[in-house]
């Protein structure tokens, strides 16, 4: 192996990537590339039909071409010859070429009930039931609609929509997400469960070039520290080259309270701050009618009491957007932002007056213990119009578990892009998108809200879906079923050595290109 899982002598001089993965990887399945550090790994792994460029358009990957009906319905994608798998001795030839039918079977195994994806949501009420996909021959795929939707190529850029090699998986079952075969830049090494996964370099990956060799890379070495500090440590000692996450306990070690670098560390390190397609909220269980906020105008005072401003400036050194607007977030075109400040204690106390809210009842918010000091600020703020705040830290698994579940009644959120287009955000508060079926975690459900979305994925007309969007942000503002935080940043360190890593907005790792000087 080029890389074992404790690097020796005769590896010194390969050029391998190494960071971290503090809250660790489940899986390798494309099928339950849910979390950030799941797809930061399945995106070395694998490729889809089409992929992102850095200004997050749509460009061909094992897909050179596709064409769409003129009803919206029809989908025919032209797929690229000599793209080949990872070898894998199950193969009956030394080089397994990708086809269409191979496309057939990944997004047939995705809506499987019995493949329990986290992805199957993205084609719910979407596809047509009778065939929606179907290899016409080894290099025409076709993908059927039951209704046009606008956002879908968007969404085939998303991790759930990678190919894979049915011989594998029916080989490896269950398993395949601990030894998996894709066709990307990187191939699948070794894995050893809480200490480190190894990938190598892929030297017949089909994009490389004559003139461009991709990937430049020998490996990609991901270690599983839990703690961040331990983990900025090693950073800081050169024993890894990235690093991503900053949390209160350390910010201010590297960051500067106007969010710079601090200049003991600038002849070593790049601080890269991007935009982030991310919204940190608090959502609200609008399901659960035995609690306070039950009430909108409940919602509305906690909505206005919370210092945003604060919130960024202090804990977080300046990094992000204190949100004074819609749930889209900014970078994104249907962004709204709104005039008046949403922090006012008057108007807070106002609406708590109005809810008819009994001084001494409490309500408890529930987070991971990252984000324990923003949930304390909010702690204090509803505390000066008299609204008592109890917190709750959980581990982030046990948290994603309970809100899918519906167990939680107030509890801090964010919303990453799937894929760059503002149907994604609006998706979160969409009736039957209700969890566990989909991300709609506030339980939201509003008849006009639905009709509107409805139309939203219906229409390509940019003016019709600006005005639709508008209409859905306001209801969400009427209705308040939670409470805006802030538009996130992205931040990474990385060592000087390492040249061309690529984030792009939605905070994924792009190493194809990257290289160590």
């Amino acid at each position: 192996m080029l890389i074992s899982c404790n690097l020796t002598d005769k590896n010194a001089n390969k050029k391998i990537i190494k960071f971290n993965s503090s809250t660790g990887i489940t899986s390798l399945d494309p099928a339950f590339a849910r979390t950030q550090e799941n797809i930061r790994a399945v995106n070395q792994l694998f490729n889809g039909l089409v992929q992102l460029d850095s200004q997050l358009n749509v460009v061909p990957s094992i897909a050179k071409k596709w064409s769409i009906s003129d009803d919206g319905k029809t989908y025919n994608f032209v797929i690229n010859t000599g793209v080949f798998f990872h070898n894998h001795p199950v193969f009956k030839t030394s080089k397994r070429e990708v086809t269409a039918s191979d496309f057939e079977y990944s997004f047939s195994r995705i809506i499987n009930p019995t493949t329990a994806s986290d992805g199957a949501w993205i084609f719910n009420d979407i596809i047509d039931k009778s065939q929606p996909f179907k290899a016409v021959n080894d290099t025409l795929f076709q993908i059927r609609l039951k209704k046009p939707f606008t956002p879908f190529l968007n969404m085939l850029t998303m991790a759930y929509c990678y190919v894979i090699p049915r011989e594998v998986v029916e080989l490896y079952g269950d398993e395949f997400g601990k030894k998996p075969i894709g066709t990307g830049p990187f191939m699948f090494s070794n894995w050893a469960d809480g200490i480190k996964l190894n990938l190598i370099r892929n030297p017949t990956y089909f994009e490389s070039t004559e003139t461009n060799k991709i990937p430049k890379l020998d490996g990609i070495s991901i270690k599983f520290i839990q703690s961040k500090q331990t983990e900025l440590l090693e950073f800081i000692q050169g024993n890894l080259d990235l690093f991503t996450g900053l949390e209160s306990s350390f910010k201010d070690e590297i960051i500067s309270a106007d969010g710079k670098l601090n200049k003991k560390y600038s002849n070593t390190f790049d601080l890269k701050i991007s935009p982030f397609l991310n919204t940190e909220y608090l959502a609200f269980n609008m399901d659960d009618k035995s609690s306070p906020i039950y009430d909108v105008n409940f919602r509305k005072a906690i909505h206005h009491c919370i210092d945003r401003n604060a919130m960024v400036n202090y804990l977080r050194n300046g990094i992000g957007t204190p949100a004074n607007g819609g749930f889209i977030p900014l970078g994104l075109p249907n962004h709204v932002n709104y005039d008046n400040p949403a922090y006012n204690l008057d108007l807070a106390r106002k609406y708590l007056k109005a809810s008819g809210f009994k001084n001494g009842e409490s309500i408890t918010l529930t987070t991971t213990s990252n984000y324990l000091d923003l949930c304390i600020l909010v702690q204090n703020n509803c505390a000066e119009i008299g609204i008592d705040i109890k917190i709750d830290v959980i581990p982030s698994s046990l948290l994603k578990q309970q809100k899918s579940a519906g167990e939680l009644t107030f509890f801090r959120s964010s919303w990453i892009a799937d894929y760059p287009d503002g149907e994604n955000y609006m998706a979160c508060f969409f009736g039957p998108n209700k969890a566990p079926n989909g991300p709609n975690y506030t339980r939201y459900s509003n008849h006009d809200f639905d009709f509107a979305y409805d139309s939203l994925i219906n229409t390509s007309d940019i003016f019709e879906k600006e005005k639709l969007i508008s209409k859905m942000e306001n209801k969400l503002r009427n209705d308040q079923p939670f409470i805006l935080l802030y538009y996130d940043e992205s931040v990474w360190l990385k060592n000087k050595k390492v040249k061309q890593v690529k984030i792009n907005p939605l905070n994924h790792l792009d190493l194809k290109s990257a290289y160590i000087k």
